[in-house]
C-alpha cells in the first residue's frame, strides 16, 4: 500500500513537470513577461522589504513617519488599482509595460540621489513624493502581469502558465532578499543602493519589452483556433466580416464588471482573507525593524526574508501535483488558517527556544516563516488563477485590478498603524530590555503578534461559516485537467 502511494506521488510530480511541456506552444511574449516578472520582483521585494529601514536609517524618519510614508504608497496604489487595469486594457500590454518601466527607472535613480545626498534640502519630503509617484506604476505592472498570463497562454497551457509565473515571482522574491544582505552586509553600503540595482533592472526590463513583446492578440490552441475560424465564417455569412470592434471605454468596462454578482462574492471572500494577507505586509513593515531590535544590527534579515519564497518554490513543485484533488474553497480557507497560525509562533516565550535571545528569536522567525509558507502554498496560487479564469475576455485587466483592491486596503491599514505598533510594542532598545527580563508581556513584541494573529485567523473562520453563500452559483469545481469549470 505504501509502495503504491509512493508510486502515485512520484507519478504526480513527474506529471507536474510534464505539464509544463504545454508551454512550448506559447510565444516569445509569454517568456518575455516572465523574464520581466523575475527582474521586477527581485527589485520590488528588495525595495519594499528595506523601505522602512531605508526611511529611518538613511532618511532620518521616525517609526511613525516611516509608516506614514509607506501608507501614502499603499493608499495611492489602492486608488490607482481602480484605474490601472482599465488603462492596461486600453493601452495594451507592451505600451503599459514600457511606460511603467521608464517611470520606475527615473524614480529609482532619484531615490538613490536623495538617499546619498544628505545636504539636499527637503529630501525627506521629496522621497515621500517619489514613493507616491511609484504607486500608479506599480499598480500598472501588477495588472499587466496578470492580464498577460491569460493573454499569452491557451486554455490548455493556462494552468501551467500561472504556476510558472508564480514560481518566477517567488524566485525573484528570494533573490530580492539576498540582494538586501549583499548591499547591507557584504558590500557594506547605503540601503539607497537597492534603488541603484532597481534602476538597472528597469533598463533591462525595457530591453526585454522591445525585443520580445511584439504581438498582443489572445493566443489560441488548435481547438480554440478552429472555434474562432468557425465564428469568423459565421460572421462572414452574416455580413459582419471585417467589421472593426471598438474597444469599450474604461468606465464602461468597470460598470459591467461591477454589475456581476460573481465578482462581488469573490470580493467578499477576498475581504475575509485580508487579515491573512496582511501577514505578508508585516514581512516588510514590521519584521525588518523587529528582527534588528530583538536579534541585532547584524541580523541577516534579507536571508530571513528569502526563506518564504524559497519554500514557496519548493512547495509549489511538491504540492501542486496534488492540489487539483481538493476543492478550491477548502484550499483557500484551510490554507489561510495555516498561514494565520504562523503569527502564534511569535507569541511564545523566547526562552522556550534557547537561553540566548538572538538564537531564540532567529529560531522563532524561521519556524514562523515555515508555517506561513506551508499555508501560502495551499491557498495563494489558485486564487489568482481562479480570478483570471472568470474574467470576461477583454476585461482581464479591469477584473483582476478591481479584485486586487482589498489586498491593498489591508496594506493601507497595516501601513498606517505599523509605526505606532513598533513604537508601542517594539521600540528601539527593546532587545536589551528583553535580555534583562524587564519587559511585561503586554509591552512586548509578543503581545503585538497575539493581537495580529487573532485578527488574521478570524477571517477564515468567518468564511467557513459563510461557505453556503460564498459558493452558491460560483464555479469552484475543476475538471479532470485541473481547469476551473
Amino acid at each position: 500500500m505504501a509502495e503504491q502511494a509512493k508510486k502515485t506521488a512520484g507519478d504526480a510530480i513527474l506529471g507536474y513537470f510534464r505539464d509544463f511541456k504545454v508551454l512550448g506552444e506559447t510565444r516569445s511574449e509569454y517568456w518575455g513577461v516572465q523574464l520581466i516578472n523575475f527582474i521586477d520582483c527581485t527589485i520590488y521585494f528588495a525595495m519594499i522589504s528595506i523601505s522602512t529601514v531605508f526611511l529611518s536609517e538613511d532618511m532620518g524618519f521616525s517609526d511613525t513617519s516611516a509608516g506614514y510614508v509607506v501608507t501614502v504608497f499603499t493608499v495611492a496604489t489602492t486608488i490607482f488599482l481602480f484605474f490601472s487595469g482599465m488603462i492596461t486594457d486600453w493601452l495594451g500590454i507592451k505600451k503599459s509595460l514600457f511606460i511603467a518601466m521608464i517611470g520606475l527607472g527615473i524614480i529609482r535613480i532619484l531615490m538613490v540621489v536623495m538617499g546619498l545626498g544628505e545636504d539636499i534640502p527637503y529630501r525627506g519630503e521629496i522621497v515621500a513624493v517619489l514613493f507616491f509617484l511609484m504607486a500608479p506604476l506599480m499598480a500598472m505592472v501588477q495588472t499587466v502581469f496578470q492580464a498577460a498570463n491569460k493573454r499569452f497562454t491557451t486554455k490548455k497551457s493556462r494552468s501551467a502558465g500561472f504556476s510558472l509565473w508564480y514560481l518566477f515571482m517567488n524566485v525573484g522574491a528570494a533573490a530580492g532578499g539576498f540582494l538586501i544582505d549583499i548591499v547591507r552586509l557584504w558590500m557594506g553600503v547605503s540601503n539607497s543602493h537597492i534603488f541603484t540595482f532597481g534602476a538597472v533592472a528597469a533598463v533591462l526590463s525595457i530591453m526585454v519589452v522591445i525585443l520580445m513583446i511584439r504581438r498582443e492578440e489572445q493566443l489560441l490552441g488548435p481547438e480554440e483556433q478552429a472555434e474562432a475560424d468557425k465564428q469568423a465564417a459565421e460572421d462572414a455569412a452574416a455580413g459582419l466580416e471585417g467589421k472593426v470592434i471598438e474597444k469599450k471605454p474604461p468606465l464602461q468596462i468597470a460598470k459591467e464588471v461591477l454589475a456581476e454578482s460573481a465578482f462581488w462574492k469573490l470580493l467578499v471572500l477576498i475581504a475575509l482573507l485580508l487579515g491573512v494577507r496582511a501577514v505578508f505586509t508585516y514581512m516588510y513593515l514590521l519584521m525588518p525593524k523587529y528582527w534588528i531590535r530583538v536579534i541585532g544590527e547584524d541580523v541577516m534579515m534579507g536571508t530571513l526574508q528569502a526563506i518564504n519564497p524559497i519554500l514557496i518554490v519548493i512547495g509549489i513543485i511538491l504540492f501542486l501535483p496534488f492540489a487539483n484533488r481538493f476543492n478550491i474553497f477548502k484550499m483557500l480557507v484551510y490554507g489561510s488558517m495555516i498561514s494565520a497560525l504562523s503569527l502564534f509562533v511569535l507569541v511564545l516565550p523566547w526562552n522556550l527556544f534557547s537561553g540566548d535571545v538572538a538564537t531564540a528569536y532567529y529560531t522563532m522567525a524561521i519556524i514562523s516563516l515555515v508555517v506561513l509558507s506551508i499555508g501560502e502554498v495551499v491557498w495563494s496560487p489558485k486564487l489568482s488563477e481562479y480570478t483570471a479564469a472568470i474574467a470576461p475576455e477583454g476585461q482581464e485587466g479591469t477584473y483582476l485590478g478591481l479584485s486586487m483592491v482589498p489586498w491593498f486596503l489591508a496594506k493601507t491599514v497595516v501601513s498606517a498603524l505599523s509605526g505606532h505598533m513598533l513604537g508601542r510594542w517594539c521600540p528601539e532598545g527593546i532587545g536589551e530590555q528583553i535580555k534583562a527580563g524587564t519587559v511585561k508581556f503586554w509591552d512586548s513584541p509578543e503581545a503585538m503578534f497575539l493581537i495580529l494573529a487573532i485578527v488574521a485567523i478570524a477571517g477564515p473562520i468567518m468564511a467557513l461559516l459563510m461557505r453556503g453563500w460564498l459558493t452558491k452559483g460560483a464555479r469552484w469545481k475543476q475538471d479532470e485537467h485541473g481547469q476551473v469549470a
